[in-house]
């Protein structure tokens, strides 16, 4: 842990900063964003926000594994003392012990032994330089001051020795010294960077108490700062701490340390928070309370089904937790933008105390709590007092409807008033309160049904959803999308985006094996496999995911006499160049989770739960390893299979998705997105996918034609409905990508054959992005990894390069692609841009009045690998997987040279002072240059 300066050290030090500088050097490197964190489990997929993030080692991290080319880690290490806990410690000689700090309860190191040096490199530094490590954080310099009895000028040799050490044993290293002032002149050309504790805001190790620092300590540190900054010409890292919960006084700390010219770092007393420094990270996660007496696991409950997409769509991510279970302590607003409860009725007795304490602390905290259903217990005075509410009589007689806001009335306008579950009113003294919708019953008695409120906000059931009487369909009574960001006081982001890539929806198609072996009710007593390769496959060449069931067409399945002709069906659609291969699993689990029986699973145990193989009792590994490396050794002809689609109730359990993750596969089905013009709600559109302890389940886009077509019982034709599902899906939010995903079983049918033509057909004729199936999947791993910082005025945006679009309201003006990195163009559609990426990383900024850059990419079907774009000429690759369709945004003098030919425009639309021109290729990927005359 670092350590804070004692008084009486900061006193010697004072008389010893006579050392003289040199004369003013070249003007200081710019300075990298840093950020530090011990904890245990530190965030890294949010950190990587920051250029450096310092970790203790000793936790296990993995520079080599960090997933960020724009973010590295450095291993914390201190020099002038050591914990007895760190693992070399015990190699200390007793007679290098120069004594104690007390505070922290470590033993401080005589800096002038010979040996220490060679010690530290050898014993610190090299086993984290072989774990990968090339940048470090040396705390501590100065401890020694700490001593009784000390050589100050022995002791500051030693530090230089050691550091001089450092950069001989190690080329390259970086370092960032904590404060060493005396000893900088003598190796600021061996420092990256210096740092020093509490110039605004600290902590007193002997009180245990966060306290503001004093004018007199504070105009000493800063003059020190300033003479390390201007006159050596080294970066300044201030780290300052405030109470967690405070992110208020964090982020004010933070601008105070950033307006004198260094790079702030504040941070929690044991620096196991996300902090605020030269750039804040602005929290995604939700927490989602549910509980498991109303739902079996999280993916059945209401607040995943219906509210985890509005959660997406707004850019946020829905972390669930158990109220039965314990909940997660210390939850602050530097990791999570608010909580989310829905909750059916009073949790289990047991269950209440806890939870009433976690949502009080979540409250105190002023993290944003956002109520559905019920609250989870009955409002006590303190809890009544708290949330702003009085408590009322149970109402009487028939409710009526006297107010009711905007928000309520979202896709079901005329609904029926009915008894509130918890008679509250807002309290007259409730500050910032809203109410949203207000009933009153036959004795004119006012109950709140639903309100925002200075702590969030509550909507009681059944005003959140209303069920469609003789159906099993929901609409929406309250506006999702508006409650969500209004009650937890969402940030408006730039969204990272599955849906599109550079300005266009994404296409793919993707098939599960179901029926491989059964035969096609059309002449010729072909396979349905057959039908599919040749009259589906061969015609349509855009991206898809192909898969089979091991067991329907190997050797040793349940159709032997067959299995030579569907290995072959099956090797001939593999080596098509538009397919990729997947898995439909060995025997295709009907029920994944046995600890979950739902459905017809409930009831009825003796229900098939696979295809039923003699001798078999279902086996993740086999269903999962297994079938893939069947695939691979007999169908694959040398291409990859990593891709296993679910089959059944596609709702794996987290066993399952484990062994996924394990053997580097990715996975993708369920969700059941289901919206048409008779369904028409966004109560049957679901979200990206769903993390089960750690790891992630995708969801398909849109389901497949089982449900078009009633379980596949007819009509057979029922598939051409999906088109209404992508239309719907389209607008008036683009929410899902176009997924044409079905079972071989389409190919056997006339009616269903003929429905899916026409959804290919109507595909074809829009403009999209076609990508296969394991991009999108990428994609969508990259919406819950991506993260985001606020940057000045603008926008960091870190992701791992696979996701290459958000999505921002036109209200936040144009791209300024002058003033941006990493960015190439934008596309307007409907009240959004949609952002293209170039990479992993970008810098966006917008501005109503921002010029435009002479050349941009406008739209495009094919991913850019390269984007080199100076004022008057940009060069850039696209690759795709059709012929390339692409508009660039440029003035009509510019020329552009395609594969190193000129090339003519197939079409150009004048736009203010510039033109969009379109360019239509026979190919899949170009080379493009554009240059224009400078102006």
């Amino acid at each position: 842990m670092l350590n804070l300066v004692r008084s009486c050290v900061m006193a010697l030090s004072m008389g010893l900063a006579a050392a003289a500088f040199p004369a003013p050097s070249a003007p200081p490197k710019a300075a990298p964003s840093v950020a530090l964190h011990y904890g245990a489990q530190a965030p890294l997929e949010d950190l990587k926000v920051f250029d450096i993030v310092v970790v203790d080692a000793d936790h296990g991290y993995n520079p080599s594994t960090y997933r960020s080319p724009d973010s590295k880690l450095y291993a914390y290490a201190a020099l002038t003392e050591v914990h007895p806990t760190r693992s070399y410690f015990q190699r200390i000689p007793a007679q290098w012990r120069l004594g104690r700090n007390a505070d922290w309860d470590s033993v401080l190191v005589d800096q002038s032994q010979p040996e220490w040096p060679r010690f530290f490199a050898e014993q610190v530094i090299a086993p984290l330089w072989e774990r990968g490590f090339r940048g470090f954080f040396l705390d501590t310099l100065d401890s020694y001051r700490l001593a009784a009895r000390f050589d100050e000028q022995q002791q500051q040799d030693g530090v230089v020795a050691v550091l001089e050490e450092l950069h001989r044993r190690f080329p390259g290293i970086q370092l960032i010294l904590n404060r060493g002032f005396d000893v900088l002149p003598r190796v600021s050309d061996k420092v990256q960077m210096v740092a020093a504790e509490s110039l605004f805001q600290g902590w007193n190790a002997q009180s245990k108490q966060y306290a503001p620092v004093s004018a007199k300590d504070r105009e000493w540190l800063l003059q020190q700062l300033q003479n390390t900054r201007d006159q050596l010409g080294i970066p300044v890292l201030v780290i300052d701490y405030v109470p967690p919960q405070d992110r208020a006084k964090t982020r004010e700390t933070a601008r105070q340390i950033k307006a004198l010219g260094f790079t702030p770092w504040v941070t929690d007393q044991q620096l196991n928070t996300i902090g605020i420094g030269s750039v804040e990270f602005v929290p995604r996660r939700i927490a989602v309370l549910y509980s498991s007496d109303e739902y079996p696991a999280p993916n059945y409950s209401d607040v995943h089904r219906f509210l985890d997409m509005p959660t997406n769509y707004l850019g946020y991510i829905s972390e669930y937790f158990d109220v039965r279970q314990p909940l997660p302590p210390n939850l602050y607003g530097d990791r999570y933008a608010g909580v989310v409860t829905w909750l059916g009725g009073d949790v289990a007795s047991a269950s209440q105390p806890a939870l009433q304490r976690w949502l009080y602390q979540v409250v105190q905290q002023q993290l944003p709590w956002a109520a559905l259903g019920q609250f989870g217990f009955d409002l006590t005075p303190t809890w009544s007092r708290l949330l702003g509410l009085q408590t009322k009589e149970a109402s009487t007689g028939l409710l009526q409807i006297s107010q009711q806001d905007a928000m309520v009335g979202f896709e079901i306008r005329d609904f029926p008033a009915d008894r509130t579950p918890q008679d509250v009113l807002l309290a007259p003294s409730a500050a910032n309160a809203r109410a949203l919708l207000t009933l009153k019953d036959s004795k004119g008695q006012s109950y709140t049904a639903g309100a925002i409120t200075a702590w969030g906000g509550f909507m009681h059931t059944p005003y959140v959803i209303q069920d469609v009487p003789g159906t099993e369909d929901s609409r929406w009574a309250l506006d999702p999308f508006a409650f969500l960001q209004q009650a937890l006081r969402l940030t408006p982001l730039p969204v990272p985006d599955v849906t599109t890539e550079n300005g266009r929806r994404l296409l793919f198609a993707h098939i599960d094996g179901d029926a491989f072996p059964s035969k096609a009710e059309m002449p010729g007593n072909r396979f349905a496999a057959d039908w599919l390769l040749t009259d589906i496959l061969q015609k349509y060449r855009i991206p898809h995911t192909v898969s089979v069931i091991e067991a329907e067409v190997s050797p040793q399945g349940i159709y032997p006499q067959f299995s030579a002709q569907l290995e072959g069906i099956a090797k001939r659609i593999f080596a098509l160049p538009h397919v990729e291969i997947a898995s439909h699993t060995y025997s295709h689990p009907y029920l994944w989770d046995p600890s979950v029986r739902h459905g017809l699973f409930e009831h009825n145990h003796e229900a098939a739960i696979n295809l039923g193989i003699p001798g078999y009792d279902i086996n993740l590994q086999r269903e999962i390893v297994g079938s893939v490396q069947y695939i691979r050794d007999r169908l694959a002809g040398g291409k990859p299979v990593n891709i296993l689609l679910w089959s059944g109730d596609t709702s794996p359990g987290a066993d399952a998705l484990e062994i996924v993750a394990k053997n580097g596969l990715l996975n993708m089905n369920g969700g059941d997105t289901f919206i048409t013009r008779s369904r028409a709600s966004l109560t049957a559109v679901r979200s990206h996918g769903i993390f089960k302890k750690g790891n992630l389940q995708v969801y398909a886009p849109i389901t497949n034609e089982n449900l078009y077509t009633n379980l596949w019982r007819g009509p057979f034709y029922g598939f051409e409905r999906v088109i209404e599902t992508f239309s719907m899906t389209e607008t008036p939010r683009r929410l899902k990508a176009v997924d044409i995903y079905y079972h071989t079983y389409s190919a056997s049918k006339p009616a269903s054959l003929t429905a899916l033509h026409q959804v290919y057909g109507w595909a074809l004729k829009q403009p999209l992005h076609p990508v296969f199936a394991s991009e999108y999947i990428r994609k969508v791993h990259d919406f819950y990894a991506m993260a985001l910082a606020r940057d000045g005025e603008g926008w960091r945006i870190r992701g791992r390069g696979d996701l290459r679009t958000v999505r921002i309201p036109q209200s936040w003006g144009a791209v300024d692609l002058a003033h941006s990195e990493g960015i190439a163009g934008s596309k307007a559609a409907d009240a959004n841009t949609y952002v293209h990426l170039t990479g992993s990383s970008a810098l966006l900024r917008t501005a109503a009045d921002a010029p435009s850059a002479p050349i941009a990419l406008s739209e495009a079907n094919a991913r850019l690998t390269e984007w080199n774009a100076q004022r008057d000429q940009v060069q850039f690759r696209l690759e795709g997987h059709a012929p390339l369709d692409f508009s660039l945004v440029l003035p009509r003098t510019c020329q552009v040279r395609i594969n190193d030919r000129v090339a003519t425009p197939s079409s150009v639309t004048p736009m203010a002072g510039t033109s969009v021109q379109r360019f239509r290729l026979s190919h899949a990927a170009a080379l493009i240059q554009a240059q224009c005359a400078r102006r």
